[in-house]
């Protein structure tokens, strides 16, 4: 996706750093082997992999590729960076552009950054638009959901998103994708922690671009409770789970309708909505 006004590098550049941090560019064929918490093959799988471990051999299983799962980001990756596919990284770009050249102040945020691809391409617009003064927030607990807390938060109960291992991905690691694409500089803060520890005290002044991915209710209405109102007049509200996981919509609903927000929600694919603050 090109946006009007761009330079051509800086298009290039971008379209180059969606398909590498999808991995559309070069297709995964391979995946680690890691049974779920529960399966049969989990008590065969810790001492099989320990031994492999001394011998630095790891259990791979082939797994099919499929491009336009990918590019919708429909799957779930086995490498790649991000699993948000390529129509929200260009509407993330859309975005960045209109914030950019229309000079909209504050910061780019993501709560929520799993690998960490979404916010690295954050990083790469602003390094494209030559962006100097701008930092982009990665906020996240880097060890997966929490427990559902059903009692303060009704609509988590019953989900087992706090126990998919493949949702943990440790600090070091997100640091060390940054730094695999020569991103991670001072322009990139990181906030580790549940995030209602995490937010409330948050030294940001104000938001451009605040990215929400936090899948369960309490994760979207504690990110939206305490950075929604640092979001400037003309910045982007961007939600990636609203329309694959209920408990999501359900506080991004409740949200605005206890606040009184009437911007219209856009719609970017089967998951992905947006809005732009007017007031």
């Amino acid at each position: 996706m090109s946006c009007a006004g761009e330079p051509q590098n800086a298009e290039l550049y971008l379209d180059l750093m969606k398909r590498c941090l999808t991995r559309c560019a070069f297709p995964e064929t391979h995946r680690s082997l890691r049974p779920h918490r529960g399966s049969l093959a989990r008590p065969l799988y810790a001492p099989i992999k320990k031994v492999l471990a001394l011998a630095q051999l790891d259990l791979m299983m082939r797994v099919p590729f499929d491009l336009r799962q990918r590019e919708e980001g429909r799957d779930l990756p086995s490498e790649a960076e991000t699993m948000v596919g390529l129509r929200r990284l260009d509407q993330l770009q859309h975005c960045a552009s209109e914030i950019l050249r229309g000079g909209v102040p504050g910061d780019f945020m993501e709560t929520g950054a799993w690998r960490g691809g979404a916010a690295i391409f954050m990083r790469a617009l602003l390094k494209a638009f030559g962006e100097t003064h701008r930092r982009v927030w990665v906020a996240d607990s880097f060890r997966g959901l929490p427990a559902p807390d059903a009692v303060n938060f009704p609509a988590d109960a019953g989900s087992r998103l706090g126990q998919d291992e493949h949702l943990v991905v440790s600090l070091e690691q997100v640091k060390a994708n940054f730094a695999r694409y020569g991103l991670l500089d001072e322009q990139v803060r990181f906030l580790d922690g549940w995030f209602g520890a995490t937010l409330p005290g948050a030294p940001i002044e104000r938001l451009a671009v605040l990215r929400l991915d936090g899948d369960l209710y309490q994760s979207t209405i504690e990110a939206l409770r305490w950075l929604y109102p640092k979001l400037s007049v003309g910045g982007y509200l961007i939600v990636d789970d609203y329309g694959a996981i209920p408990a999501c919509k359900t506080a991004v609903d409740d949200y605005r309708a206890d606040h009184r927000i009437t911007e219209p929600i856009e719609v970017i694919d089967w998951t992905g909505v947006f809005w732009r603050r007017s007031q």
